[in-house]
């Protein structure tokens, strides 16, 4: 596997980059990236990259951060594990040419709507949040990314919405985008039965290893809609993982959006939830052989409960017990019970 170095200089709010413009048949052409290239024969990452950087722009780097080290695997080009640097500059000086490419000094902000390789996009983004040094693996098809590990576990990457609630064109890594406060697109099921008069719901219990909310009780069934993911594929996918009721995905009926923004503080970091989500409902009558369900532990729940609907609403603990949003159970008993409320 070829061994590459690759720096991002910073300067107040601005990065030094190369717009890869001026070689021919260059795997980033087109494309903004920093500054590096191979190793050559016998040289460690630190004399690399200072070596590459100062052959490309003329600065000597006395003392760059080494950040992480991202591995690419392509079905168009051999595989690479690259070492990624940067440092932090007080001035920089007049830029040379450069065979490479343009030298160009472009601000944060504008940066992550550049030309850029999709999964840089993870990495800039654990960059700019000062994350501790860092492995990540990335798959790529052409030049659309596949999948990603982020220091050995699965890279969730949500698509971001517009104010309107559409894609984009953007994406992120879920633990950026729950700091970060991006809008993006949840599914929310809501399981019921009717007994005489009363409706009851299915909450379930969050695990107690959950990166928010743990310990409380929730939704009977929701989650993230993965990248390229539609609300149906994603339903389909969350009743099967938690639930077990995939097989159930033709009953749902859908009743709308719930937009919602809040923030909280889990493990010592704020977290923000700015999500729409599609709110299903599904009647649980024909869903479970035993009562209460019996559904195993996951790492998404620690168990399963019936809940009288009023008796929830009416509930003065409820924001303490339950992360549920007592908007969305307003928007759940008008589809009920075919009028505005029962919330008092």
């Amino acid at each position: 596997m070829k061994k590459t170095t690759l720096c991002y200089i910073f300067c107040k709010d601005e990065v030094l980059l190369i717009h890869r413009i001026k070689k021919k048949n260059d795997v980033n052409e087109g494309k903004y990236i920093g500054l590096g290239g191979h190793f050559l024969e016998g040289e460690t990452p630190y004399d690399c990259v200072k070596r590459e950087v100062f052959e490309e722009c003329g600065i000597a780097l006395d003392n760059p951060e080494y950040r992480g080290i991202v591995t690419f695997h392509s079905d168009l080009y051999p595989s690479e594990e690259m070492h990624l640097f940067t440092a932090t500059l007080d001035h920089i000086p007049p830029l040379p040419e450069c065979d490479e490419g343009e030298l160009c000094m472009i601000s944060r902000k504008k940066m992550l709507s550049l030309k850029l390789w999709e999964g840089d996009l993870i990495f800039l983004s654990l960059l700019f949040e000062n994350a501790p040094f860092f492995e990540l693996t990335l798959w790529y098809q052409g030049d659309a990314l596949q999948k990603a590990l982020l220091n050995g576990k699965p890279s969730e990457l949500f698509d971001l919405l517009d104010e309107n609630g559409e894609k984009n064109g953007q994406f992120k890594e879920r633990s950026l985008v729950h700091l970060h406060g991006d809008r993006h697109a949840t599914v929310h099921i809501w399981i019921y039965r009717q007994i005489g008069d009363k409706i009851e719901l299915l909450l379930q219990k969050r695990a107690d290893s959950k990166d928010a909310y743990p310990g409380m009780l929730d939704i009977s069934c929701a989650g993230h809609l993965s990248r390229g993911e539609s609300y149906e594929d994603a339903a389909k996918r969350e009743l099967e993982e938690e639930l077990g009721l995939g097989d159930h995905f033709i009953n749902l009926r859908p009743i709308g959006f719930f937009d919602r923004f809040s923030r909280a503080f889990f493990y010592g970091k704020p977290f923000f939830d700015n999500e729409r989500s599609m709110l299903y409902l599904l009647d649980g009558k024909n869903c479970f052989l035993q009562d209460p369900p019996n559904i195993l532990s996951n790492e998404e729940l620690s168990g399963v409960c019936w809940i009288d609907l009023e008796l929830l609403i009416a509930d003065p603990t409820l924001d303490k017990t339950c992360c549920v949003v007592k908007e969305e159970l307003d928007m759940v008993c008008t589809a009920l019970y075919q009028k505005k409320s029962v919330r008092q």
